[in-house]
């Protein structure tokens, strides 16, 4: 969203604003994500310190700034209505939905995006994102719990009526001053609070609880709470490690692909799901429980093509149809074998990578270049400008999510048990049509930085036909 007054703040800086108090709202709710905060700080400063390369390409992208704030949340929505604002607080934000996720073929009910900046600059402001799911009713097949579901969640409002007003306001003049994006802040954040008193009944969250344990918790609160905020760390292997050191419990399996020299996509683990007390609207002040919200870590590594991407796909079901069941506390080491086995077939290094078209990259012009400018008849094509040591390239990190990884996570933490066959296929239409507005491809949005990376390497080197 471009604003049309000078006054009004850039999206970008409300969602970096944003980002922080629900981290510090998060780490008040939720006391073990500080502690997961802090190891992961632990160790991305002791990466730093022992690995130069690392350090000099987050300098050389800009990841170093963004790094120590870099968080994605993910929440559960439960009505088309719901969706459609979320989308439209986020876009106050500078917020795109970004990619199509169906979690049904892993025994999870919801299909989702994931809202973020779309820009190589935005994304460097704040790189905050927020996995978004919508459940799906039709697939409760039990028509009068079906029925409860969605008479339960018709009586809610989960936005605030000052925060709807602003978003209004947004739209209406293209941007939010200063006083009224802190109020929008403040206002936004009462959607992803935690409550402790449940809408329905005990007997009634049972009901919700026994078809499946997600949908209990999409339907039974008067919002969609953030069920977890993930940091990004540089060694996501030493952290799990360590977890158990400070006291924290961490899944059996890293989801995605296995340890590498050079990283790509997204690895993600996270702490078990907290058991929290709540009291259902017939217990008065007696105290149920409920289990949903959790710590996770991420480490990012270099988007792939989609030469790469299928080449990642491929494997990853290789290792998946040869471990022949879901990866668990029992298979932890065994997958793990079979992962680094199959894996063994993807290039491990960027050069490589970059020629087979395998990744997406930014691309720099190099000292080497700026100084044959006045004096040096440059190439006017990338690879020989490449090979002549006149531009550099580093890999595009990653800024969107894994389907199976995302299905993992949510598995892990409504227990193993959970799984569940659903006979309803992928609908992205139908989702779309909800939100009110098409997702955007991420593997375009990725061409499409690299494209520029690539012009504003010719502008610098005045070669304005710089062929790729």
């Amino acid at each position: 969203m471009q604003s049309k007054n000078e006054s009004f703040v850039n999206p970008s800086e409300i969602r970096a604003q944003f980002s922080k108090h629900m981290s510090d709202m998060y780490r008040k709710e939720v006391p073990l994500y500080g502690d997961l905060l802090t190891l992961v700080e632990d160790t991305n400063q002791e990466v730093l310190e022992k690995s130069a390369n690392t350090k000099a390409h987050l300098e050389r992208t800009g990841e170093m700034k963004r790094l120590s704030m870099e968080r994605h949340g993910a929440i559960r929505v439960g009505t088309p209505s719901e969706l459609s604002t979320i989308r439209r607080l986020f876009a106050v934000m500078g917020m795109e939905p970004v990619g199509y996720y169906d979690l049904t073929p892993s025994g999870v009910p919801v299909h989702s995006t994931a809202f973020r900046a779309v820009h190589e600059e935005d994304l460097q402001i704040s790189p905050f994102r927020v996995f978004t799911s919508l459940l799906r009713l039709e697939l409760i097949d039990n028509p009068e719990t079906q029925q409860l579901a969605a008479d339960t969640l018709a009586k809610r409002q989960i936005f605030t009526p000052r925060a709807l007003e602003l978003i209004e306001q947004c739209e209406h003049d293209g941007g939010l001053s200063q006083a009224d994006a802190e109020t929008f802040i403040d206002e936004a954040l009462e959607t992803f609070r935690w409550h402790t008193t449940a809408t329905v009944t005990s007997d009634e969250y049972k009901r919700l609880h026994d078809q499946h344990r997600l949908i209990a918790d999409v339907v039974a609160f008067k919002g969609p709470h953030i069920n977890h905020l993930t940091p990004r760390t540089l060694d996501i292997d030493q952290v799990q490690t360590q977890m158990p050191a400070r006291n924290i419990t961490p899944k059996a399996v890293v989801e995605g692909p296995p340890r590498r020299n050079c990283p790509i996509l997204l690895r993600q683990t996270s702490f078990k799901a907290l058991q929290e007390k709540v009291t259902f609207s017939d217990q008065g002040s007696e105290a149920g429980s409920h289990t949903a919200r959790f710590g996770e870590i991420e480490q990012r590594g270099a988007a792939l093509t989609p030469k790469g991407r299928a080449l990642y796909d491929e494997l990853l079901n290789a290792s998946r149809s040869e471990l022949k069941e879901f990866p668990n506390e029992e298979n932890a080491q065994r997958y793990t074998e079979i992962l680094e086995k199959h894996f063994s077939q993807f290039p491990d290094n960027h050069k490589e990578m970059h020629d087979q078209n395998l990744a997406y990259f930014r691309y720099f012009v190099t000292d080497k270049g700026y100084k044959a400018l006045n004096n040096t008849t440059l190439p006017t094509n990338l690879k020989d400008l490449i090979n002549t040591g006149y531009i550099e390239y580093e890999p595009l990190v990653y800024e969107d999510f894994l389907p199976v990884s995302a299905a993992g996570i949510f598995q892990s933490n409504l227990g193993d048990n959970a799984q569940t066959h659903y006979k309803i296929s992928s609908n992205q239409t139908e989702f779309q049509g909800f939100l009110g507005k098409e997702v955007l491809n991420e593997l375009a949005l990725y061409a499409h930085t690299q494209k520029r990376s690539i012009i504003k390497c010719g502008e610098a080197l005045n070669l304005a036909q710089l062929k790729a």
